[in-house]
C-alpha cells in the first residue's frame, strides 16, 4: 500500500488527512423561492400550510415534505426566479446569521426586507475553489452521476462503484474511505465520457449544471463560509469572467470585496420545437469595488512609479550621478542667484534636468566668512519640507516618490528581476494603493532608508513576503 502524502501537511497522519480538505460550509444563500405548483394552489389547505410556513422562515425541503406528508402532494414546489436573493434562518447552521446579514445589507424597496445585493470575500486564489461546477443527475438517494475533467483534459462522467458482497458473511463489504469513485460504463455512456448530446440523463432533463459560489460575508462571524447555488451556464461564464479580470490585474482573489447582485439579461434558450426563444431572466453578477483602470495601468504598482520619477529625480543628478548630500547646498546658492522665484514651490519639474545641468556648472559665490548661506528652494525641499511663507509641507507626494526611487536604486531593487519581488513585499505590508498614501510612502522611505545598513536583512524579509499562504 503506497503512502498517503497530504498536500497541506505532507504525509498524512490520520484518516481525515487522507481526504481532500473541504472548506467548512455554514449556511446557505438561495437564488431565488420555490412556489406552489397550479395542481397545488388548487388545494386550499395546501395553499395554507404553504403561506404558514414561508412565513415562519421553514426551509422549501421542509415545506415541501410537509405537503407531501399532509395533503398528499408530490413535487408541490416549483423554483421561480427572483430579483432578490433568500436568506433564511432555517438555511443556517446559527439561524441568528441570516438575521444579521439582512440587518446589515437587506433593503427596503416597498416589499418588506430583502437582500438584493451582498458583499462577499473569496477564500482562494483558484476560482474553482471558489465556485465549483460539475454536471449532475440526482436520485432520490442523492447524486447519482456527475462530471470530472482528469489529467488528460476530457470530461468523464463519475458515478459511485457498485458495493460488493462478502460471500462468507452474505452481506455488503463495508467500504472504507467513503463509497468508490469509478467512471461510468454502461449500455448509454460506454466508453465513460460525458457527452451532453448523447446522455439519455442530459436529453431528459436529469442532468444539468450544479455549482456554488462559497464566500464569506464580511462582518458576519462563523467558522465557516457561505454557499450560493447556481445551475445557469451564463452565471458562471460571468463570474469566471469577473475572476480571471481581478486575477490578471492584482494577482489574485483574495482580499478583494466582490459584490453579489442581481442583473436582467436578455437569455436565449431552446425550446422542445428546437426554436430560439428570448427571454430575460433577473441572473447573479459578481462585481467588485476595484479600479480596473488604475490596476491594469500599474498606478499602484510602485516599481513603475522609479521610471515615472526620472524627470523629478533629474533634480538631484548630474550627469547621471546622485548629487552628494554636501553639494546640495552649493546647487541651492546658485538656483537662488538665478532669479527664480522660490515662492512658487520649488523648480519646475520639466526644465529642472536642464537648469540644474547649468547651474551645476556655475561657480559658486563667495560667501562672508562669519555669514551662514540661506537656505535655496532646493535644501529648503528636501531637509526642512516647510515651504516659507504658508507653512504647509512643501514636499509633495511626487517628491516622497522620488526620494523612494533613490533609495530603491541604492539597494538594487529597480532591476528588472526584483521589482515583482518588491511590489509584493510592498503590498503585503501596506495594502492596495499605498503609493498614494502619504503616509505608507514616508514608512516605506524610513524602511528603505533602513535597509541601506544591511541590506541582505532587507532582502530575507522581501523574501519571506513572497512565500505562499495556505490560502494563496
Amino acid at each position: 500500500m503506497s503512502a498517503v502524502v497530504n498536500l497541506v501537511n505532507g504525509p498524512a497522519r490520520s484518516v481525515v488527512e487522507e481526504r481532500a480538505l473541504r472548506p467548512p460550509v455554514i449556511g446557505h444563500i438561495r437564488p431565488g423561492i420555490k412556489v406552489l405548483t397550479s395542481k397545488a394552489r388548487g388545494n386550499a389547505r395546501a395553499v395554507e400550510l404553504y403561506n404558514t410556513m414561508v412565513a415562519a422562515g421553514d426551509s422549501f425541503d421542509t415545506i415541501a415534505a410537509a405537503l407531501e406528508s399532509k395533503c398528499s402532494l408530490k413535487n408541490a414546489l416549483a423554483p421561480r426566479n427572483t430579483p432578490y436573493f433568500t436568506c433564511r434562518r432555517s438555511d443556517f447552521s446559527n439561524p441568528d446569521v441570516a438575521d444579521e446579514i439582512l440587518k446589515l445589507y437587506g433593503e427596503d424597496r416597498g416589499d418588506g426586507l430583502k437582500l438584493y445585493r451582498v458583499p462577499v470575500l473569496f477564500a482562494f486564489n483558484d476560482w474553482m475553489q471558489n465556485l465549483p461546477n460539475q454536471m449532475t443527475v440526482y436520485g432520490s438517494n442523492g447524486r447519482k452521476f456527475w462530471s470530472q475533467y482528469e489529467c488528460d483534459g476530457i470530461r468523464y462522467c463519475m458515478t459511485y462503484a457498485k458495493i460488493e458482497r462478502d460471500p462468507r458473511a452474505q452481506r455488503a463489504v463495508r467500504p472504507f474511505g467513503g463509497r468508490t469513485v469509478v467512471r461510468r460504463q454502461d449500455d448509454a455512456i460506454p466508453d465513460g465520457i460525458c457527452d451532453p448530446e448523447q446522455c439519455p440523463q442530459y436529453q431528459a432533463r436529469q442532468c444539468n449544471l450544479s455549482a456554488n459560489f462559497i464566500f464569506a460575508v464580511p462582518d458576519i462571524k462563523g467558522l465557516g463560509l457561505i454557499e450560493l447555488p447556481t445551475n445557469s451556464i451564463y452565471v458562471l461564464q460571468k463570474a469566471y469572467s469577473a475572476m480571471q479580470t481581478v486575477q490578471l490585474a492584482r494577482g489574485k482573489l483574495t482580499g478583494t470585496r466582490f459584490w453579489i447582485t442581481k442583473r436582467e439579461f436578455d437569455i436565449t434558450r431552446i425550446n422542445d420545437n428546437g426554436e430560439a426563444v428570448r427571454t430575460t431572466q433577473p441572473l447573479t453578477v459578481l462585481d467588485a469595488d476595484i479600479d480596473i483602470g488604475a490596476l491594469l495601468d500599474a498606478a499602484d504598482d510602485p516599481v513603475p512609479a522609479l521610471e515615472a520619477a526620472n524627470q523629478a529625480v533629474a533634480l538631484l543628478e548630474v550627469g547621471g550621478n546622485v548629487v552628494p548630500l554636501a553639494n546640495i547646498e552649493q546647487l541651492n546658492v546658485a538656483v537662488t542667484q538665478t532669479g527664480e522665484d522660490s515662492g512658487a514651490g520649488g523648480a519646475d519639474p520639466a526644465g529642472g534636468s536642464r537648469q540644474a545641468a547649468e547651474m551645476s556648472a556655475a561657480p559658486s559665490p563667495p560667501n562672508p566668512p562669519d555669514a551662514q548661506p540661506a537656505p535655496g528652494p532646493l535644501l529648503q525641499h528636501i531637509l526642512s519640507g516647510q515651504e516659507a511663507g504658508n507653512g504647509e509641507a512643501l514636499e509633495s507626494l511626487s517628491d516622497k516618490r522620488d526620494r523612494m526611487s533613490d533609495l530603491l536604486q541604492r539597494l538594487g531593487l529597480s532591476a528588472d528581476d526584483r521589482k515583482q519581488a518588491f511590489r509584493i513585499y510592498a503590498h503585503t505590508t501596506f495594502g492596495r494603493g499605498w503609493t498614494d498614501r502619504v503616509g505608507d510612502v514616508d514608512s516605506m522611505n524610513e524602511r528603505l532608508a533602513q535597509a541601506l545598513t544591511d541590506p541582505v536583512a532587507f532582502d530575507r524579509e522581501i523574501d519571506a513576503a513572497r512565500q505562499p499562504t495556505f490560502l494563496d
